[in-house]
């Protein structure tokens, strides 16, 4: 709140009500040792109009991704989000709502929700999916502690090229599940998969597509290839906005899919908060995390919404819970509902041409920059170049140019030496020529 509404009256009268002195009192449980004896180091309490001030001074400090020409991706995508979806999404009985527990009266909410679903479905070539997640990197850990249960195996064999931060999550949670984790070799050319690392102790392959290095295959021979081993294949999607022109992993054989939503509807933020889609196959629904909202009719015939499966452990499975994430990315997800459906299939076909019509735009001009090769050799819109020079000190200079140039493999791989001259870079529909153009006008200087 812009001001503090309680006046010292109010406190009194507060702390009458409930049998206390004074606000120390609520506090006497603290031991005495656990108290500061000196003022935080933090600025003193200012006005209204320094504090804005102050905090527009820092914000001053950031470049947002509009600022200038934008060319970093790695996981988190600047697409044209319509006003539209931001007015809709602000309506108060959408931006105000929280999580149902008596689901059924709240029908609109099970509405899109449901729509959510069917989008998620369809885009992922799956027959279910769920209500969302937090984001893609905690969704493709609920998939695989979901394989090993439905496996009944500990081992889980993730690729080399999956995203650093996706591997790291989901190690955070195998300590804790008691899963043995074994991670392939990065390999940017090559696409790496860690498929020869499955053995019948498997509980699934983890594999991404177009993974880290923007590398994108056929993942059907890695289905092909885990399934005889007895394990599942759990396919990842940072770029959802690939969908709209790659074959869906379900038709090429995954057994749950696993994709970040913040493509659509959802602008960059800063880093959050984003939306994790989560879908697999019908006949594992009963292990799938989180929930799922269903379609039925009342007693008089009229089309309705129920909470079909709510399997989180503050419900009434506790313990048995499939899922300890406690909420869903609502908003997020309703945002990225309006966008889909504004766009609808076609124009989420032309989206993803346009996207990649800018990538091969932007890896042409840039691969012809002295020094500079093209890793990657197919991309949907993000690649990987190799520079004569470090990448991490050559994004430095490019951003004192005003491009911020991609990630370096080396910021999220700092162990891997044969990374420290490989920079990834992204495009997308809102990429101009004149971005490539500067671009690569700043590379060539900072590489000479």
């Amino acid at each position: 709140m812009r001001y503090l509404p309680l006046t010292e009256a109010d406190r009194r009268t507060m702390l009458g009500v409930i049998g206390a002195k004074s606000v120390d009192d609520l506090f006497r449980d603290v031991p005495q040792e656990a108290y500061l004896t000196t003022l935080v180091d933090l600025p003193m309490h200012a006005g209204e109009i320094e504090v804005e001030r102050q905090l527009g001074r820092l914000a001053a400090k950031n470049v947002s991704a509009g600022a200038v020409p934008f060319f970093v991706g790695a996981g988190a995508y600047r697409h044209h989000v319509p006003a539209s979806v931001d007015h809709l999404i602000q309506r108060s009985e959408f931006l105000t709502s929280y999580t149902p527990y008596q689901p059924e009266i709240a029908q609109g909410t099970l509405q899109y929700l449901f729509e959510f679903q069917t989008q998620v479905a369809l885009l992922t070539g799956m027959e279910v999916a769920n209500a969302s997640m937090y984001d893609g990197s905690t969704g493709a850990t609920e998939a695989v502690l979901m394989a090993a249960r439905v496996t009944g195996k500990k081992r889980v064999v993730l690729s080399g090229n999956l995203h650093p931060h996706y591997v790291e999550t989901i190690r955070t949670t195998a300590e804790t599940a008691g899963l043995e984790i074994v991670t392939g070799k990065p390999a940017p050319a090559a696409g790496e998969t860690a498929d020869h690392l499955v053995d019948d102790q498997t509980a699934c392959l983890v594999v991404q597509n177009p993974d880290f290095f923007g590398n994108l295959r056929d993942i059907t021979p890695l289905s092909d290839a885990t399934h005889a081993k007895g394990a599942l294949l759990i396919a990842v999607v940072t770029e959802v906005v690939s969908l709209g022109a790659v074959t869906p992993p379900g038709e090429m054989g995954a057994d749950i899919v696993v994709a970040e939503g913040q493509s659509v509807g959802n602008p960059l933020n800063f880093g959050g908060p984003y939306v994790g889609l989560f879908a697999t196959r019908q006949k594992f629904v009963r292990q799938m995390p989180g929930r799922l909202v269903g379609e039925t009719a009342d007693v008089d015939g009229r089309r309705g919404y129920v909470l079909t499966l709510s399997t989180r452990e503050q419900h009434i499975r506790r313990e048995k819970a499939t899922s300890n994430i406690c909420t869903n990315s609502g908003l997020c997800s309703l945002a990225f509902t309006i966008h889909l459906a504004l766009l609808g299939e076609e124009g989420f076909a032309r989206l993803a041409a346009l996207s990649h019509e800018r990538a091969v735009m932007t890896a042409d001009r840039l691969s012809k920059v002295k020094g500079v090769e093209l890793v990657t050799p197919t991309f949907f819109n993000e690649f990987t170049l190799k520079l004569p020079k470090p990448t991490a000190e050559v994004v430095e200079k490019l951003a004192k140019e005003h491009v911020l140039g991609g990630v370096p493999a080396s910021r999220l791989l700092p162990h891997d030496k044969s990374l420290t001259n490989h920079l990834i870079v992204a495009a997308t529909e809102l990429t101009t020529p004149q971005d490539i153009d500067a671009f690569a006008a700043a590379l060539t200087k900072v590489l000479t």
